[in-house]
């Protein structure tokens, strides 16, 4: 099975930080890990040096890619410093059904 991860250390939450499923609102300087695998991407934040994983509300996601995992990590990351309770960012695939 093919997999991949990325990891964002450093990412200051905006005003309103990020939304977890276990711990609600986490703000500072957080870490950002993606992982992709099985068609779905996972992704957990956690305070930066902690060693505690949450994961961020909304995930796990759909992913047929590993290039679309890398750029969903991204958009992850700035909305993460973006702020205002960010959760994952979900995308429609073609015969991909809600």
């Amino acid at each position: 099975m093919e997999w991949a991860s990325w990891t964002t250390k450093g990412v200051f939450a905006g005003r309103g930080g990020a939304r977890t499923d276990e711990a609600g609102i986490l703000t500072g300087d957080l870490t950002v890990h993606t992982t992709w695998h099985g068609g779905q991407a996972d992704v957990s934040v956690q305070y930066s040096g902690a060693s505690q994983w949450f994961t961020l509300t909304g995930s796990p996601v759909p992913c047929p890619s590993e290039q679309e995992s890398r750029h969903l990590h991204q958009e992850v990351v700035e909305a993460v410093r973006a702020g205002g309770g960010a959760t994952v960012p979900h995308h429609e695939h073609p015969g991909q059904h809600p």
